[in-house]
């Protein structure tokens, strides 16, 4: 359900999609799952090729293909924006390689408290 049109490398980088599918459980029960996809570059780490009888060095190539990769988050409550905003802050960690724990943040998000729906701010 998170790459709902399939899944395929692609030649360029594309940029991150968000949308949420509702699952329903066996007891009727919903469940939104808030997905981010976005595209990783994909490098070839296969070493030396021999072309025309020379050896190649085992240099690491640029990338050449970008593979998708899903971030997703399952709740029994229906907050689109805040489970978008809450995947772009992992999204943007972990593509930036910035100096924070991705357990940390993801456990400091799981420890927040969510209002209940139509109760008091």
């Amino acid at each position: 359900f998170c790459q709902p049109g399939g899944w395929q490398l692609s030649k360029e980088r594309k940029q991150p999609t968000f949308f949420v599918v509702v699952l329903t459980d066996i007891d009727s029960e919903r469940h939104y799952c808030s997905c981010l996809t976005f595209y990783e570059a994909e490098i070839n780490l296969q070493g030396t090729k021999e072309i025309e009888g020379e050896e190649e060095s085992g240099l690491i190539a640029p990338a050449e293909v970008f593979a998708p990769k899903s971030l997703v988050l399952v709740s029994r409550l229906d907050y689109p924006e805040i489970f978008r905003a809450c995947l772009g802050l992992i999204y943007t960690v972990y593509v930036d390689s910035l100096n924070v724990s991705l357990e940390t943040l993801i456990a400091n998000l799981c420890s927040c408290l969510v209002p209940a729906s139509g109760g008091s701010q």
